[in-house]
């Protein structure tokens, strides 16, 4: 009767704030909200990354666009890594960095699912391997498994294309690093966006509840679900509560007495917005 609600993930939304002007439809008092909050993330910004050209680093900031919500699994301390860096202006550091953490997700991924699909065609040409530096070897595996989502793979394809130039010698990267670093951490972002996202259209998510998420029963025994998402999910009936500490813990009470049965993934929907209201 229970279902796996995702409970831990990461995000950073503040280049959206950083971007959003004021609207002359606001009144008065949100305008000014909205002025006082962009001026502290400002002030942040220079706390976080230092005074000397604040500026600029203010712009690579804003251009990097939103760290995606994402479950955690294998990129999330590099990601800020590599975000970091481009803020301060080390593009080449943060574009070869976008690029090794797009081989490193493909790497896990294969070593963490490989023997779920020992039967499969895809198996004799990974099961050998402590490590793959053939994308396209990789992403055809992972996409032979149903494990990347389709816009997924030829995101992969894309960073590839840009690696390629990275690795073997483009006089172009010394002058366009900054455009290049920032292609390549986009296509990353979008990747780490759509594959592991914490909430969203994905095939795996029970929608439905508004601001929960949960794994589909049927995608419960699926090796990427599994292995990645369930990690970072409760187990849950439909009429737990969750409050948060003093410390800002996250903490989930189910103390109900469900039945030993099954039920459709919509009906633990319908059970769970009238538990909301008990």
């Amino acid at each position: 009767m229970k279902r796996y609600k995702v409970v831990t993930f990461d995000f950073d939304s503040r280049p959206s704030l950083f971007r959003m002007e004021t609207k002359d439809s606001w009144e008065e008092k949100v305008k000014e909200l909205h002025k006082k909050n962009k001026e502290k993330l400002f002030q942040d910004l220079i706390n976080q990354f230092g005074s000397y050209g604040k500026e600029k680093k203010s712009e690579n900031f804003v251009d990097l666009g939103d760290k995606p919500v994402s479950i955690l699994a294998y990129h999330n301390r590099f990601l800020d890594q590599i975000r970091q860096a481009f803020v301060i202006g080390a593009y080449y550091p943060a574009l070869v960095a976008s690029c090794t953490l797009g081989e490193r997700i493909l790497n896990h991924l294969i070593i963490a699912l490989k023997e779920d699909y020992r039967t499969s065609p895809a198996y004799k040409k990974v099961y050998a391997k402590n490590s793959i530096d053939d994308w396209l070897k990789a992403i055809s595996a992972l996409e032979s498994w149903k494990v990347l989502l389709p816009n997924v793979a030829k995101s992969f394809v894309a960073l590839k294309k840009i690696r390629d130039k990275v690795v073997h010698f483009d006089t172009n990267v010394d002058t366009n690093d900054r455009l290049l670093a920032l292609e390549a951490i986009i296509k990353l972002q979008s990747i780490i966006g759509e594959q592991f996202s914490a909430f969203g259209p994905q095939p795996w998510f029970i929608t439905g509840v508004p601001g929960e998420i949960y794994i589909k029963k049927d995608y419960e025994s699926n090796p990427f679900i599994k292995r990645v998402y369930l990690p970072n999910c409760y187990l849950v009936g439909p009429y737990h509560a969750t409050r948060t500490d003093v410390q800002g813990h996250f903490i989930i009470k189910d103390d109900y007495h469900y039945e030993e049965k099954e039920i459709p993934d919509d009906e633990f929907v319908a059970l769970r917005k009238k538990g909301k209201r008990l």
